[in-house]
């Protein structure tokens, strides 16, 4: 016991009956998991509690990924003293209390920390009575929020604050969490507790290890003992805790190819449906939601393309609301998206185009740049004939002027052979126009 932390806000291994999350919380930053990018050797928080020179920060972050246990990491690794307040509990009567205790300190050379829970919640009367604080560096503020602060915090408090995203927890960190909490808890030890099936605890998880660490705890107090004097937490026992049915879901198996594969499929089928029963599995079997997008992102422009160009921008807009939002609010963009691409207009013809352009360069088609498509910046260049007889599309009528701009010697190719789908029509009729001995059929 270090004395850094008020009795009623200290992290503990609590006794048996506190719940499993809250006994194994680590102490300090090198036991966090996860949040390499924040606590990794270069990490930012890193390098301040090692100075133990803390700025008042904001961690934004989905539920469960560590940001109360990050606030009191912090305050242990800096040796500074916290104090925890709930935002949907407190007023600005104790936030006041905090504040003249920690004026009490100061004086007496002690440094605090003010972690306050859900500050999204805080409305502008507790706001500014904590802004006063933080400017006269009284307190230390590590603001926890599950929203966008620059939405939720006003802008005079948010300006003296750093803020920083947490990222859902991966399936390893996962692992690392339950694995620590299984072989030093005591509860967990004497009942000899073992994971058979980590893919139905990460599903559940989804990020959350919290969420992870109550299904452990439940599934535990179900399971029986068995001959061999283990309590092993299986996909059964886990469905028995947590009352809903687990996907069944390989994220290196065969399940997930074959998932996205449907998926995929689906959306190319234009079954928006069909589509979004597969996007349900993958999201409720805690597929990473980037990797649905990156694939999104793909098709928008494999299978869609130019019948509809509006649809490139949407799935890589879908890809950054993921970015910045995280699950599980991440399935609303993910299936505005998905129902956008599975109904918009099919093409596969860039697509097929860029295949048999490659395959052309493949086959040693003369790839020599013509002397009139070439630059020519110097002099000399332009002496040897570089740039000689272009001309610009722009000065003529229609801006386009009948030339070649295949190889010198190679006979033109049709490699985009656009459908009559979608916007792609327009563009069929235009080369149409422009190239009718080529596009004649």
């Amino acid at each position: 016991m270090n004395g850094l932390f008020d009795d009623t806000d200290q992290p503990r291994h609590a006794a048996p009956s506190g719940p499993l999350a809250e006994r194994v919380r680590p102490r300090t930053i090198d036991d966090v998991a996860g949040q390499q990018h924040l606590l990794g050797p270069n990490g930012p928080l890193r390098s301040f509690a090692a100075r133990e020179d803390l700025p008042s920060i904001i961690l934004w972050g989905p539920p469960g990924t560590g940001k109360t246990t990050l606030a009191f990491a912090l305050a242990s690794t800096s040796h500074m003293r916290i104090e925890r307040l709930s935002a949907v509990e407190a007023g600005v009567k104790d936030l006041r209390e905090v504040v003249s205790k920690a004026e009490r300190r100061r004086a007496n050379g002690e440094r605090s920390i003010l972690f306050i829970d859900e500050i999204h919640r805080f409305n502008k009367a507790q706001q500014d009575a904590l802004l006063h604080a933080v400017e006269k560096g009284i307190v230390t503020l590590i603001g926890a929020t599950t929203e966008n602060p620059s939405f939720e915090v006003n802008a005079a408090l948010l300006s003296r604050c750093q803020v920083y995203r947490l990222r859902s927890l991966e399936s390893e960190d996962l692992r690392h969490i339950v694995e620590s909490a299984l072989s030093t808890d005591e509860a967990m030890l004497s009942m000899h507790v073992v994971v058979d099936d980590w893919d139905a605890l990460f599903a559940i998880g989804s990020g959350d290890a919290r969420t992870t660490l109550n299904a452990v705890e439940a599934a535990a107090s179900l399971a029986t003992t068995s001959a061999d004097g283990y309590v092993h937490i299986t996909r059964d026992v886990l469905q028995q805790a947590v009352q809903r049915k687990i996907v069944q879901y390989d994220k290196a198996g065969e399940s997930h190819y074959d998932t996205i594969s449907a998926f995929i499929k689906s959306m190319r089928g234009s079954d928006p449906d069909a589509a979004l029963l597969w996007l349900a599995k993958m999201i409720e079997a805690g597929e990473d939601a980037l990797f649905i997008a990156r694939r999104m992102v793909v098709f928008a422009s494999e299978d869609i393309g130019n019948a509809d160009p509006a649809a490139l921008p949407l799935a890589l807009a879908v890809y950054q609301a993921i970015e910045r939002i995280g699950m599980p609010e991440g399935r609303i963009p993910l299936a505005q998206g998905v129902t956008y691409l599975a109904s918009a207009p099919k093409s596969n013809a860039s697509y097929m185009a860029i295949s048999a352009a490659q395959q052309a360069v493949a086959e040693g088609i003369d790839l020599t740049v013509p002397l009139h498509l070439r630059n020519a910046p110097t002099k000399l260049m332009k002496a040897e004939g570089y740039g000689e007889a272009y001309q610009y599309p722009h000065s003529f009528e229609g801006h386009f002027v009948n030339a070649s701009y295949f190889p010198t010697g190679t006979e033109p190719r049709v490699f985009y052979e656009p459908s009559r789908e979608g916007e792609e029509g327009s563009i069929a009729d235009r080369l149409q126009a422009w190239w009718p001995e080529r596009h004649s059929s």
